[in-house]
């Protein structure tokens, strides 16, 4: 049996040192391994200096005597080559059934015992399955294999993750930079008076590159975590194809089956995109106001224009987000009315609306109490077509008309709203609405003049879901929802 142990394996095993079977095997790090003692005991191809260094008595690489570690998979390999040495004839009385002598050719599926012909025929293995132990151990191996093959490709996915989330950290890190340099910019601009702004931007970007890196570190820990499990059952299954045929069958330790259905578990994805990003104001009279649309913009939701129900009179864009009213002659429309794609219930959400080109339009939020009807007329008598923006009857919206005139809708004790004119430093060419349900308040903002607060509703009732409200009027220049940081 000695014999039949492969050359390299015996080569592998040998000490340079003492030229005897590895005892207690130390790796050196370069890839040679020598018995503990020789290494320790400062025999003569082993030197150990004062500070701990040696050189490999094979190549001569240096190593620190602190680095040095167990190799436990090897010391393994040597232990079995002793018990052959020390035991010629044990492989060739395994082959043997220890009841009849007979040669041990046939394979128990349900028991799991390599069996001879005679056992069989035996009560314990009459009725089971039996196959030739050449088959069973060709099929071990096979699965062995394809077990192998898996875990080695979950390996590579795992190699893979981590490259990505190291790849994601370089570019957390660029994100984090560029945008630090632009606020220390912004601030430095504004010179003292902004100091004390530019570090709370500071430490809120600060705290959301923190929360990044513990999203980043724990995936990277967790990958980590199941690249050693995925290791440490490889070098399992390596193990077991050192292992002899008896060994294989006779395996109830359940590696394998779980090595079969082991799947790597991948890391909750980190968004790419910074939650805010900052943008300087011009003057320092701004700031507050400033402040105030930093902290709305942190709740900015997405959404488009919804196409059900669409008016005959409306056009929307391909990508839904812009719509534009066309005349439908002889026909005359009083309510061009269209909802958002999105309802809110609950929370704090955040929208911008680009009308700079437009002349007429209305917007804000609608909570459903009646369904929304479509006014269109043929002939030439107009009716008030503002009677129906009060917020009791779930309208919270202001507006445009003329081209200057700017209007907000409040309740009245009659059928017609109260209609209040603010007072609008810069044109309103972006404007922002700010919903917060819990609170039941509505905010409009002039994103134009760096977010200044237009009109607030407050104490607004939303007994139905709130939807974002647009109306275009008969003004042919489209209306449309901004992307965020646009």
């Amino acid at each position: 049996m000695a014999s039949a142990v492969p050359m390299n394996v015996k080569e592998e095993t040998i000490c340079p040192i003492c030229q005897e079977l590895l005892k207690e095997p130390l790796s050196l790090g370069c890839g040679h391994n020598v018995c503990q003692a020789c290494i320790t005991m400062n025999k003569k191809n082993a030197v150990v200096n004062s500070k701990g260094k040696s050189s490999c008595p094979v190549c001569g690489t240096r190593f620190l005597f602190k680095n040095l570690q167990v190799n436990r998979h090897l010391a393994d390999i040597v232990a079995r080559l002793r018990e052959v040495k020390l035991n010629p004839d044990t492989g060739t009385k395994r082959d043997l059934c220890i009841h009849h002598g007979e040669k041990l050719l046939l394979f128990c599926k349900e028991d799991r015992k390599v069996i001879c012909r005679l056992c069989m025929h035996s009560r314990e293995h009459l009725d089971h399955n039996t196959f030739l132990r050449e088959e069973a151990v060709k099929e071990y191996q096979e699965t062995l294999q394809k077990a192998l093959k898996r875990l080695r490709e979950e390996q590579e996915k795992a190699e893979k993750l981590e490259a990505d989330i190291k790849e994601d950290r370089i570019s957390w890190k660029c994100q984090i930079q560029n945008e630090r340099q632009r606020i220390q910019t912004g601030f430095n601009e504004l010179r003292r008076t902004l100091n004390e702004e530019e570090q709370r931007e500071l430490k809120r970007l600060g705290e959301e590159e923190q929360l990044i890196e513990d999203s980043l570190a724990e995936a990277e820990a967790e990958l980590a975590q199941q690249s050693q499990l995925v290791e440490e059952l490889i070098s399992d299954l390596e193990r077991r194809c050192q292992w002899s045929a008896i060994e294989l069958l006779q395996d109830m330790s359940g590696i394998l089956k779980w090595s079969q259905i082991w799947t790597l578990k991948k890391p909750k994805v980190v968004s790419k995109k910074l939650k805010v990003v900052f943008q300087a104001p011009d003057l320092s009279d701004m700031l507050q106001k400033f402040r105030e649309l930093t902290a709305v913009r942190g709740y900015w939701v997405d959404f488009t224009f919804n196409p059900e129900n669409l008016n005959l009179n409306l056009i929307l864009s391909e990508d839904h987000r812009q719509v534009a009213s066309v005349p439908i002659w002889p026909f005359k429309c009083y309510n061009n009315s269209i909802l958002g794609s999105k309802c809110f219930s609950s929370g704090k959400h955040y929208w911008e609306v680009d009308v700079s080109k437009k002349s007429a339009w209305i917007l804000g939020v609608y909570a459903r109490r009646r369904t929304l009807k479509f006014d269109v007329r043929r002939g030439k008598n107009q009716p008030n077509v503002h009677h129906r923006y009060k917020p009791q009857n779930g309208y919270w919206v202001i507006g445009l008309q003329g081209g200057s005139k700017y209007s907000i809708f409040e309740d009245s004790s009659n059928c017609d709203p109260t209609v209040l004119t603010p007072f609008v430093a810069v044109p309103l060419h972006r404007v922002g609405v700010f919903l917060d349900c819990e609170e039941g308040m509505v905010s409009f903002f002039n994103v134009t003049n760096h977010g200044s607060l237009i009109y607030t509703f407050s104490q607004c009732c939303f007994s139905q879901p709130a939807y974002p409200y647009f109306n275009p009027w008969d003004c042919p220049a489209p209306m449309t929802l901004c992307l965020q940081n646009s």
